[in-house]
């Protein structure tokens, strides 16, 4: 926290060891835009620096709104983008072959986008409200399991499968942290292992290709396997310093396929190596600990519970899309936020963040009071 004596009290009270952090983050990624495009801002840098900047700026002003004012949208937010998902499956546009999107004229809105932070809040809230002597009751468990699985229902049949699993993820981070019995994750995962071979069967062709490349790359090099293949070679020729900036000859030769969005990953180790890669994950670790240093720091069960799914929901964003770039998870269709052009990611980090930032806030307010 800045000085007072600097600048203004509203704005020395922001956090901006995470501030800097985070424009740090973006501006690796935008140059890592303008060198995927040749050396120019057009068609992604310009346009992912105005997405910064606007969600940034959000998530500064939701640093002022109250935590009583979160926890009483909680419910109303999720019942809302709940009601979107069922309009896209009814009305959505249809794009790339999948039905994502509600068209509204002016924009489109991707609701599956919305609810990844709304199911942390939505659970976080009803953990919040049950007395914590029934947490190991089924009155604990059906409710929540009903919250996360029709969302999660919706989503996958767009087929967003990655969008589905960021959102199941948050929502069993929150289950896990309000403290439910450590059979029923088990239990759960036993039966989701056991029950693999019917969800294979019930993929599609393009979802069963990934899985199968991911078991084998070399099995089809020059088909399916392509985008890992191609995204482990300019990762491993980058090396220790990489090649350069705007030197990077597997996004400037089009070698590597989406290599501004899913593979950025891979984009930039090849000009920034192995050193530049570091630092760009080791930055993502310090959002995420600030993150769940807040959580820690929380008095209230809701901000603690909300917290911790916020931050998780950064963590699975980062981590599966790193696992992705370097083969050793499937290929999921999941972006690196903040680097990964498009504005999706961006927002969703944003309000992920700018929640923390009045969680936090109010810590910090409610220190200076107490002392």
């Amino acid at each position: 926290m800045i000085s007072s004596a600097i600048i203004p009290q509203p704005l020395a009270r922001l956090p901006w060891r995470l501030i800097f952090l985070v424009v740090g983050i973006g501006t690796l990624g935008l140059l890592t835009l303008y060198s995927s495009a040749g050396g120019s801002v057009q068609p992604w840098a310009a346009k992912q620096a105005m997405a910064l900047l606007l969600f940034l700026g959000v998530a500064v002003m939701m640093s002022w709104v109250k935590e009583s004012t979160i926890k009483a949208l909680a419910l109303p937010i999720y019942i809302v983008v709940l009601v979107m998902l069922i309009l896209v499956e009814m009305l959505g546009f249809v794009g790339k072959g999948a039905q994502r999107w509600l068209d509204l004229g002016f924009i489109r809105l991707q609701p599956s986008e919305f609810m990844k932070p709304a199911i942390v809040l939505v659970l976080a809230r009803f953990y919040d409200l049950l007395p914590v002597g029934d947490i190991s009751k089924w009155r604990a468990i059906w409710p929540a399991g009903l919250m996360l699985g029709l969302p999660a229902a919706l989503i996958l049949v767009q087929p967003d499968l990655g969008t589905c699993i960021l959102v199941v993820l948050g929502g069993l981070t929150v289950m896990f942290i309000a403290g439910l019995p450590m059979r029923l994750f088990v239990g759960g995962a036993t039966l989701l292992a056991l029950a693999m071979p019917v969800a294979y069967s019930m993929m599609h062709e393009y979802q069963r290709k990934r899985v199968m490349i991911f078991m084998d790359p070399e099995s089809d090099p020059l088909g399916a396997g392509y985008h890992i293949s191609q995204s482990k070679i300019a990762i491993g020729s980058g090396g220790i310093f990489g090649k350069g900036f705007l030197n990077g000859s597997q996004s400037h030769l089009d070698y590597l396929p989406e290599g501004h969005t899913d593979f950025v990953f891979a984009t930039m180790v090849e000009e920034w190596g192995l050193v530049g890669g570091a630092l760009l994950i080791l930055a993502f670790g310090a959002v995420i600990r600030w993150g769940m240093k807040v959580s820690m720091n929380s008095r209230s069960r809701f901000a603690q519970l909300a917290a911790a799914g916020l931050s998780a929901t950064i963590f699975f964003y980062v981590s599966i899309n790193l696992m992705m770039v370097m083969g050793l998870a499937p290929v999921v269709g999941i972006p690196l936020p903040l680097v990964s052009f498009g504005g999706s990611a961006v927002m969703t980090v944003m309000l992920c963040l700018g929640m923390l930032m009045s969680f936090e806030r109010q810590q910090r307010t409610t220190s200076r009071l107490a002392g």
